[in-house]
This record gives C-alpha cells, sequence and structure tokens, in this order.
C-alpha cells in the first residue's frame, strides 16, 4: 500500500475529524467544483444533506458550521479557529453566503442544512450530499460526498476504487499488512521509520518529508500549551468544565513544594490538554482523527521527557513508525468510529503511539510490532458513545487512559522479544469484525451506552 504519513497527520479544527474535517472538506470540494467547472454564476440556492452519524450529531459535532465554512472557501488546516464563530454567525443572521468566498448565494444555515437523523446513504454511515440549484430551482449540480475517518473525504466517482485516491502511488517498500511491514525491514535491515521515511520520497523529499513531520509536532506543542492554559467551560450545553489548566497549576505547585509527582500525571495532563481543545473547537492534529488527538502527542511529549538527548530526529522516527500503524487500520479496518466504534480511533491511536514509543526505546521491528498488537487488543470492543453526541463525556478521559495504555505497550514489548500469539494483523481484522457486530447505537449516534445517562434538556 502507498498512503502517506501525512495522511494520518493532518492539521485541522475540533472538535471532530469525520464530523468537523471531513464536511468541511467536502464543501469546499463541491464549492471549488463549481467554480472550476463554471458553474458557480449559475448558483441561486444550495441545499446540503448530512446522513447517518453526521445527521444523528452533527449539532454536537460542529458539523453545520462545517459545512457553512467549506461552502466560503475555508479549509480545515488553513482557517483560524478564532474565526469561524463570527463568520458563521454573519451568514445565519445575513442568511446568505459568498460560495467559494466569490458568488453571493441566498443560505438559510437552519433550513439548508438538513440532518437526516436516521437515513443512510448505501456506502458510508457519514454520507453527505450537496445540491446547487439556479432561479429556477433547476439542479445545476449534484453530488455525494463520504467522510470516511480522520478527515478523509470520497465523492461518489471514488467509491468503488480499492483503496483511497493517490494510494496507488508506487513505493520503495510497499506493504499491505503488519508482517509485510515487519518482512521489509528485517530484508532490508531498516528500522520501521526508515521504511516509511524511504516510501515518503514517492511523495516528497526527504528534507520536506521531516519538515512536515516537525510541523505537526510544533503544532500539538502549541496545542498543549493553549489547552493547559485555557480556563471556562466547553461549548455544547453539557458545561464540562476544563480542567488542564488547574492540573497543570496542581503539578507545578507539587514540583515547586519538592513533593513526588508520577510521570503518569503529566501524560494526563497532555492528553486532557490536547482534547480539550480539540473540544472547543481549536487547532489539532488528527492522530488518526480528533477524537484520539491527544494520544500520540502525550506519549510523544513523555518521550521527549524520559529520552536522553531527546531530539528532531527522535520526533521524525516516531511519528513515522506510528503512521506506518495507522496505515494498516485504514487500509484492513477503518478509523472511523461512525464505522467500527471508539475503537477505530483511541484503539489505533494507542497502538500507532505504542508502536512510535518502542521504536524510540530501541525496539526491533518485531517488537514494534507486538507493541501496537498489544495498544489495540485492549482497545478492542470500545463502543463510541459521546454524551450529547459532543466529543467530550468520555472522549476527552479516554484519551487519557489510552496513553497510559500505549506506554505500557511500548514498555512490555520492548522488553520480550518480539513474539507473541496474536499478530497486529490479526487484532486488526477482529477489530474490523467487531466493528461489523457492534450495534449502531454504539457508532457515534449519541443513542446507546454512555449517551444516554445523561438527558438532554
Amino acid at each position: 500500500m502507498s498512503l502517506s504519513v501525512f495522511d494520518l497527520f493532518k492539521v485541522g479544527i475540533g472538535p471532530s475529524s469525520s464530523h468537523t474535517v471531513g464536511p468541511m472538506r467536502a464543501a469546499f470540494r463541491f464549492a471549488t467544483r463549481l467554480r472550476e467547472s463554471g458553474l458557480l454564476e449559475r448558483v441561486d440556492g444550495l441545499r446540503c444533506e448530512l446522513f447517518g452519524s453526521l445527521g444523528a450529531t452533527g449539532h454536537g459535532h460542529g458539523s453545520v458550521p462545517a459545512v457553512v465554512l467549506g461552502l466560503l472557501g475555508e479549509q480545515p488546516h488553513l482557517v483560524d479557529p478564532a474565526t469561524t464563530g463570527p463568520a458563521v454567525a454573519a451568514v445565519r443572521a445575513e442568511r446568505s453566503l459568498l460560495l467559494a468566498g466569490k458568488h453571493p448565494v441566498a443560505f438559510d444555515v437552519d433550513t439548508d442544512v438538513v440532518l437526516h437523523r436516521t437515513a443512510t446513504l448505501p456506502f458510508h454511515s457519514n454520507g453527505m450530499v450537496f445540491t446547487a440549484c439556479d432561479a429556477h430551482e433547476a439542479v445545476v449540480e449534484r453530488r455525494e460526498y463520504y467522510s470516511v475517518g480522520g478527515g478523509f473525504v470520497l465523492d461518489e466517482d471514488e467509491t468503488g476504487r480499492p483503496v483511497l485516491p493517490g494510494a496507488d502511488v508506487p513505493v520503495a517498500h510497499p506493504f499491505a499488512s503488519g508482517d509485510e511491514l515487519v518482512a521489509r525491514a528485517r530484508a532490508t535491515g531498516l528500522r520501521v521509520s526508515d521504511v516509511v521515511l524511504t516510501n515518503e520520497a514517492a511523495w516528497r523529499s526527504e528534507t520536506e518529508t521531516r519538515a512536515g513531520l516537525l510541523h505537526r509536532w510544533a503544532v500539538m506543542r502549541e496545542c498543549v500549551e493553549r489547552g493547559t492554559s485555557a480556563e471556562g467551560v466547553l461549548p455544547g450545553g453539557l458545561r464540562v468544565r476544563r480542567r488542564a489548566a488547574a492540573m497543570r497549576r496542581r503539578l507545578e505547585a507539587d514540583a515547586a513544594a519538592g513533593l513526588d509527582t508520577q510521570p503518569g500525571d503529566h501524560v494526563a495532563l497532555w492528553a486532557l490538554a490536547v482534547n480539550e481543545e480539540n473540544a472547543a473547537g481549536g487547532r489539532v492534529v488528527t492522530a488518526p482523527t480528533n477524537g484520539a488527538a491527544g494520544i500520540v502527542p502525550a506519549v510523544l511529549h513523555h518521550a521527549a521527557q524520559v529520552l536522553p538527548a531527546f531530539s528532531d530526529d527522535h520526533v521524525v522516527r516516531f511519528l513515522l513508525t506510528a503512521g506506518a500503524v495507522g496505515m494498516l487500520f485504514k487500509r484492513n479496518a477503518s478509523i472511523s468510529g461512525a464505522e467500527v466504534g471508539c475503537q477505530g480511533e483511541v484503539g489505533s491511536a494507542c497502538s500507532m503511539a505504542a508502536a512510535g514509543l518502542a521504536e524510540l526505546l530501541g525496539g526491533t521491528p518485531e517488537q514494534v510490532e507486538n507493541a501496537a498488537e498489544i495498544g489495540i487488543e485492549h482497545n478492542l470492543g470500545l463502543t463510541c458513545d459521546p454524551v450529547g453526541g459532543l466529543v467530550q463525556v468520555p472522549c476527552i478521559e479516554r484519551n487519557a487512559v489510552a496513553s497510559a495504555k500505549a506506554i505500557t505497550a511500548a514498555r512490555m514489548a520492548v522488553r520480550g522479544d518480539g513474539a507473541h500469539h496474536i499478530s497486529l494483523d490479526q487484532a486488526i481484522a477482529t477489530m474490523r469484525r467487531t466493528g461489523a457486530d457492534m450495534s449502531v447505537k454504539y457508532k457515534e449516534t449519541a443513542r446507546g451506552g454512555l449517551a444516554l445517562t445523561v438527558v438532554e434538556c
């Protein structure tokens, strides 16, 4: 397979890669399609329909404002989170928008974005239909899009392909399974990170790859800094208090007083900080999704504290190795909570982070694969049941717990010889089957599990 590591680590805004980043990208693609095909000036009205999980939890996940922003011509990795609220509020107040940032169109956010709470489209549970009409209500253009996890978006012409668009680029060391990845590393004498770095040359130079990954690390660090400084209540109606800033002050006070603090306290702090920022609509790195965005940065921050002479090279190796594992989940199962539950988000992120840390701890390719397997094995069956349809409860704490699991998995693996009874490939296949068996109530619809413990007023 030939996904890039940058397909797994994208810069975007919260609270959800599938429900915020994906719809924004889909709406942007639709608006761009109209502009590039010369149809923009004919458009007099728009209708945007969200199906399945998008329709069931679109308000809580910010899908409606994401669609509006995409139609305006905004992109997740470029938009300033501070401007998103005012921009959507202006469209709502004026009942019009500048389509693709150029063409004025009448648009009522409350009626022209339709949430189908129970209906689904056939290809995937996160389906969207965008329709543009002229002044006589004749259809100018209609397109279906699917947000398939981690911010990946397919349109109706791409759903029949065996792999994602752009994933057929030939690379030096192709691998479609964990076994193949380990075999490639063994045959070449390369570390897992080196296998992926060599493959990235199919898209960009090594200098560009390293710079791109270090940029992701900078965004992660900035996210942690914002998250450990911000106070207040998260948006959405549950009145969930932000806890990271208070936790940071407590840890700093304990350290100043000479009291013992545990590494796990800081790992939990970093994960909470990222996911509180995500829940607030801040800028995060999907890793591989927004709902699980705190795990990779929390474990990488841990590595920066505990490894001697930690450097940029460690960052690059960690993210390349984690990316290799993420590619396997994306190819052979799913990273979409709406498709397989939270095991596909937090579970895959835990596996990725465990693999990245195992390599930095000197793990062999076999030990890296073992760490990844441990990371997912103990997240199998994890449901996606967000209270109120918000990426807050239990999502924020779930990232902190999974970060600790990832560290444990990595340390267990590097103290073994890499031999184990269940392979990463078998665990990923089990995750896929478990997701298929899982009731739709537990797949990001807020209709089962913990989502039923709080009654919305």
